[in-house]
């Protein structure tokens, strides 16, 4: 595979430069930093955009749907995780697959959840050539999460809810973290855990998102 590889802003170089501008907006997480240098972001989004691929921007992957700034990929990652390493993993919002991409070198099973089926088979084809054998990809309504698959270490959700989906908090296994915007006009990252007292949540960053959008679509 040669797609656009090591050409000026698509180099390992600048992929070094993005981990090095996270780790000075705080990202200590050295495994999800060790993750992003090593995943070829210009890969999962449109030739034309590969030269913007790690600024720390969002750039649309097309269906309405972007491809979330290397920041916030990697907070949420850092969250989820909370320096421990993860059996079982669920990210709702596949979008183009490079978040999943990531997070298979952070959990050893991965399950990764797209309502719009295009979006899901252009980001199959991207994750198999770059031979990416630990993610499992479902068409599927992301609020339902994947029941009978869980229950999962880590849930990342890529899309804004206007509130927590009771099953995907559900789902988690005790001691799990879940991750996910939340709000309408004004998101915030929220942080669920599950604890044998319940579920303590915290709120955090302000952020931006696509909403989290019910069903299934071509």
């Amino acid at each position: 595979m040669n797609r656009h590889l090591g050409v000026g802003m698509t180099s390992k170089r600048t992929r070094m430069r993005m981990v090095e501008r996270l780790r000075d907006q705080g990202i200590r997480d050295e495994a999800v930093l060790a993750a992003m240098a090593e995943v070829p972001r210009h890969l999962f989004v449109d030739e034309a955009l590969a030269h913007r691929a790690y600024e720390d921007i969002a750039l649309p992957i097309g269906f309405g749907q972007t491809i979330s700034n290397p920041r916030i990929v990697a907070r949420m990652l850092e969250l989820v995780r909370c320096g421990q390493p993860m059996a079982k993993a669920l990210e709702i919002g596949t979008g183009c697959g490079y978040q999943a991409a990531v997070l298979s070198r952070l959990a050893r099973e991965v399950y990764s959840v797209e309502r719009v089926s295009a979006l899901l088979m252009k980001a199959r084809v991207t994750l198999r050539e770059l031979h990416v054998t630990n993610v499992r990809l479902k068409h599927a309504d992301g609020a339902h999460g994947l029941q009978g698959v869980g229950p999962f270490d880590g849930i990342v959700v890529a899309a804004a809810a206007p509130a927590v989906p009771d099953a995907l908090r559900e789902q988690l296994a005790p001691g799990g973290r879940l991750v996910l915007p939340v709000g309408a006009q004004e998101q915030r990252l929220m942080l669920i855990e599950r604890t044998a007292e319940g579920y303590p949540q915290s709120l955090l960053d302000p952020v931006r998102f696509v909403p989290l959008l019910p069903g299934r679509a071509r």
